[in-house]
């Protein structure tokens, strides 16, 4: 099936140009010269993306993205304009654009943005219109079950719960419990029957993060739920049905784990229908500034500031960093920075990344020195600021 795409643009060269340089053969391209010829065309055939000028007569192109975002929600759509307009950015990406681009456009950037798109539909659209089960593999912080989660709300179940576990934060003896549930007196403490994690997820999708890490004797149940949509809550004598899609993610080496004995080699196999390989952050530098735009967005929210924005030569520094913590580590980053910026913008002296940590034991000093020297660096970070310290301290400023 080719990949469709559809430009909106009031300038008939652009058009003309864009249609002559992209439609080369894999991908077929339409073109339409206002918003309102834009939406008259979605009856007109299959469309994958839409790729629109923000500035024309009429309908703009933001209020194209709202509506499309409205009729389409899957639909994805890459905005450009003449101006490199950082709040303006910051609006498309909040209502849902794929991506945004400056005019004069890079006809590489272009081609680039686009293969990734059209790969990331296929890819999620693919995995998600089945029950197949999915092992997502990367790096930690590379945002494993932020692609679960987009695979489940692709999917005809997405009304469904999504439940995410880490096998990790659960020791092995209550990890059976936690996920298949356990009946009244079927261990110390089980003053009640109680739901599992399974039984929860209904029809939905189970996501078990850091499967590599769990042990066999565990391992062994889970297989039989794969196998036979079964499981037996502890100390049930009856086995309960499951109809959850079930999406598994490690940055273990699966293989070795097999080769030594510590991962059943027929579970890897029943996982392994479809698996997703999640490169780590420094190989998709080109991400950076959306996604650290996106994570902004939720860093205000969780901190209750407003809108913040990236100034340009803050998105020159992180993309100069490696992100050994991929998403996580620019998650962390962008979450101080968002506490610490007095401001709506971003700075480079808002946020650390690029430093060095040498390898020495850690110098052993009280509880009592330690808060004084946290305060200090906050202090310092807000340019002597007392009261900005004391609302990031969490405590109340003296009198």
């Amino acid at each position: 099936m080719k990949r469709s795409l559809l430009i909106v643009d009031d300038d008939p060269r652009v058009r003309t140009s864009l249609v002559s340089a992209l439609g080369d053969g894999y991908l077929t391209v339409r073109a339409a010269e206002d918003a309102e010829s834009a939406l008259a065309a979605l009856g007109d055939g299959p469309v994958g993306v839409v790729l629109s000028d923000v500035k024309m007569p009429g309908m703009s192109g933001l209020e194209l993205l709202k509506m499309l975002k409205e009729r389409a929600p899957d639909l994805d759509v890459i905005l450009m304009t003449a101006y490199d307009d950082l709040p303006l950015v910051a609006e498309a990406m909040k209502e849902g654009a794929a991506d945004f681009l400056v005019k004069p456009l890079d006809l590489h950037r272009l081609r680039g943005v686009l293969d990734r798109v059209f790969e990331d539909r296929q890819l999620v659209g693919q995995v998600s219109s089945t029950r197949t089960n999915v092992v997502i593999r990367g790096d930690s912080g590379t945002g494993k079950e932020l692609i679960a989660r987009s695979i489940h709300d692709a999917s005809p179940w997405s009304d469904e719960p999504f439940v995410a576990v880490n096998c990790t934060a659960l020791p092995a003896t209550l990890l059976e419990s936690e996920l298949f549930g356990h009946v009244r007196g079927s261990f110390t403490g089980a003053i009640s029957d109680r739901k599992g994690r399974f039984a929860i997820a209904g029809h939905g999708t189970i996501f078990l993060d850091e499967i590599g890490d769990t042990p066999p004797e565990f391992q062994a149940k889970l297989l039989r739920v794969l196998q036979e949509h079964e499981y037996y809550p502890v100390g049930a004598e009856r086995p309960e049905r499951t109809e959850a899609r079930v999406i598994a993610a490690t940055h273990r080496d699966l293989e070795k784990l097999v080769s030594i004995g510590q991962f059943r080699e027929d579970l890897y196999y029943r996982l392994r229908v479809v698996e997703i390989r999640v490169p780590p952050l420094r190989d998709r530098m080109g991400d950076v500034p959306l996604l650290a735009e996106h994570l902004l967005r939720k860093a205000a929210a969780a901190t209750g500031s407003r809108p913040l924005h990236l100034a340009p030569e803050t998105s020159e520094a992180l993309m100069s960093h490696d992100w050994p913590g991929n998403v996580r580590e620019l998650e962390n980053t962008l979450t101080r920075a968002a506490v610490l910026a007095t401001g709506d913008v971003i700075r480079p002296e808002h946020i650390e990344v690029g430093t060095t940590v040498d390898a020495v034991p850690p110098r052993l000093i009280s509880l009592e020195e330690m808060e004084r020297e946290h305060i200090a660096r906050v202090l310092e970070a807000t340019d002597g600021h007392k009261s900005r310290t004391a609302e990031i301290l969490g405590i109340s400023r003296p009198r």
